[in-house]
């Protein structure tokens, strides 16, 4: 299972991280390899629920706009999701 994953340098530092097409689904990470890993854990526990309430996992959206506003830096990936694939 692969989402699309935005992340987005905030003024500490640190990046807030999230998946366009999973709603409400949002972590963060000092590096960008810590947050890559958190959103990996975050898409898995995310789908882990959706799985149980019996709700349809939504596509990837990796069409995507972003709002810069509030950040100089972006970064756009995909991250492929071993745990939620197991649960699904």
């Amino acid at each position: 299972m692969t989402y699309t994953v935005v992340l987005m340098r905030e003024k500490d530092g640190r990046y807030a991280v999230s998946v366009p097409a999973l709603k409400g689904c949002y972590t963060q990470g000092d590096t960008i390899a810590e947050a890559l890993q958190m959103a990996e854990k975050a898409i898995g526990l995310f789908v882990e629920v959706m799985v149980e309430d019996g709700k349809p996992l939504p596509e990837d959206r990796p069409d995507i706009r972003l709002n810069m506003r509030n950040s100089a830096e972006a970064i756009v990936c995909r991250v492929n999701v071993r745990e939620a694939a197991k649960v699904a």
